[in-house]
């Protein structure tokens, strides 16, 4: 099921400072290793949720393209 067009890099979250802080709260006392294995997961269940092939390919390449930067 397509629900977007394209991927959105457009601000879209009500209290982003909010969920920064629960993202960091989610990785206190963990090891680095339980840290990346985490947002491996996140990852996961986020593609999952998004469900469009395209989309999730085109944050892939947005991705990939800020960490070169």
């Amino acid at each position: 099921m397509n629900r977007t067009t394209g991927l959105n890099t457009q601000p879209n979250l009500a209290d982003p400072d909010g969920f920064y802080a629960a993202l960091m709260a989610a990785h206190e006392g963990l090891t680095k290793a339980q840290s990346d294995a985490l947002n491996a997961r996140l990852v996961l269940i986020l593609a999952n949720h998004i469900g469009d092939e395209e989309v999730l390919k085109q944050a892939l390449a947005a991705a990939r393209k800020s960490a070169r930067a």
